[in-house]
């Protein structure tokens, strides 16, 4: 039996929800050591060309097939191409990508709880950076450890999701995104007081075009892609959550800017620590566990400092991690007529065990001989998979979907619903038909390997 259709209890509901959902662990973790790693302040521009130019618009899409079909992923397609059903294999795609990175954002987001509970002990006094460095290494390597806070973290997120979208996604999201966000001003003032600030200022917005080329441009695309949710189903369902009278245009430009703000307040707030003791900006992966640890130790208040910074790492976690589970479980219910509560708990139950895998990729106490067979241990397989094939295929298969077989005038209809903007319909149609599918597809072979 199909349940009733929830909506937004405000708009600022959904605002903060999708802001929550964008501002994940890929504005926090990803994008400063990418950042770091691709020069600096010529390739920051030309990701704030790619979310306003790319990132925005295909968020304007999403939103809008779902408002339009009052559907999930899966439903929205095959409602908009009934002479086509092969086209629902874009929200397939969508769906499997959301199922497969909860699996492992789980794991990453309880080793950011762990590290809550090990500031709060101070476990990083007298210890030097190659031992704090260590303490990761033994956490990741700590099969039952991991899977532990993997459970918790996958047992908190499906207990938010439970209670449905006004009372859960939405009254968290507000509780949550605006923590987040006093958290994040927070500690960046703190920054601005650190010797590095002015050399971390320079690093982030002067260009370095020795640093930067065609890879770094994609690079730029795709993470542009991936801050915003897109091509994983979540802004569709988010958008069937809608009203007739939301300005999607606004909404998605308010979504857009939001993200921009954050991710530049998690630069300055990273490297003037980073420069304060003269590392390298490009410090990847383990910059968040095993490298600013340590330099929170060097500063005062190092026990609030860092307690403060992981709390701010699992609220981030978790505003995104809740569409992850709320996208498969919307399918479920909509394909299956299954309950929120059977719906949510299965997904629950089956990315907390597919997770497993992920949780023990590092002690290697399941499947041993992965990473010889197939070049990279499992959870990095599953997030390879993920971020290099399924977000970018679903990505321009809704591009595609939105510029070619979409009827137009419906289109055209739920752009100017509730907004004043129609006269960039004509642009962003032709972004959506022409520019857009062909950045995902250069970004889909540089990914893979075929250019260089």
């Amino acid at each position: 039996m199909n349940q009733p259709r929830e909506h937004w209890g405000s708009r600022l509901g959904f605002i903060l929800a999708a802001i929550g959902s964008a501002v994940g662990l890929g504005v926090l973790w990803k994008f400063p050591y990418t950042v770091g790693e691709n020069g600096g302040g010529l390739f920051l521009f030309m990701y704030f060309i790619c979310v306003i130019l790319i990132g925005v618009p295909v968020f304007i899409g999403e939103l809008l097939i779902g408002r339009h079909t009052q559907r999930a992923a899966i439903g929205a397609f095959t409602n908009l191409s009934p002479k086509r059903p092969g086209w629902k294999i874009a929200g397939w795609f969508g769906v499997f990508s959301s199922f497969l990175i909860m699996s492992f954002y789980s794991v990453i987001a309880g080793w950011g709880m762990s590290y809550i509970l090990m500031s709060l002990n101070g476990f990083y006094q007298n210890l030097s950076s190659d031992e704090i460095g260590a303490v990761f290494e033994r956490l990741s390597h700590s099969g039952a450890i991991t899977v532990f806070w993997h459970f918790l973290f996958t047992l908190i997120t499906m207990g938010i999701v439970l209670s449905g979208v006004r009372k859960g996604i939405e009254f968290w999201a507000k509780i949550m995104t605006r923590a987040l966000f006093v958290m994040l001003i927070g500690l960046f003032i703190y920054s601005l007081t650190l010797s590095g600030f002015g050399e971390a200022a320079h690093f982030i917005f002067y260009p370095n075009f020795a640093q930067f080329d065609f890879a770094s441009a994609l690079e730029a695309l795709g993470l542009a892609f991936f801050t915003l949710s897109l091509g994983q189903g979540i802004m569709i369902s988010y958008g069937s959550y809608m009203k007739k009278d939301t300005n999607i245009p606004q909404m998605a430009g308010i979504v857009g800017l939001s993200v921009l703000i954050v991710a530049v307040l998690a630069a300055l707030m990273i490297f003037p620590v980073i420069f304060t003791f003269d590392l390298s900006p490009s410090e990847g992966t383990g910059l968040i566990f095993k490298t600013l640890p340590y330099l929170f130790a060097q500063l005062p208040g190092s026990l609030v400092l860092s307690t403060a910074f992981f709390t701010l790492f699992v609220f981030t976690a978790l505003t995104s991690s809740i569409p992850f589970i709320e996208v498969v479980a919307t399918n479920l219910m909509e394909l299956k007529g299954w309950t929120r509560r059977r719906s949510v708990l299965s997904v629950a139950c089956c990315t907390f065990l597919l997770g497993i895998p992920c949780a023990l990729s590092q002690s290697q106490d399941i499947f041993p001989t992965w990473t010889q067979v197939y070049g990279r241990n499992f959870m990095n397989t599953i997030e390879n998979l993920v971020f290099i094939w399924l977000v970018p295929f679903g990505g321009l298969l809704t591009s595609i979907f939105i510029g070619w077989v979409m009827d137009k005038k419906v289109a055209s209809d739920e752009f100017a619903a509730g907004s004043k903007w129609h006269f960039l319909f004509k642009p962003w149609h032709f972004c959506m038909k022409y520019l857009i599918p062909l950045i995902i597809f250069l970004i889909i072979i540089e990914k893979s390997g075929i250019i260089q």
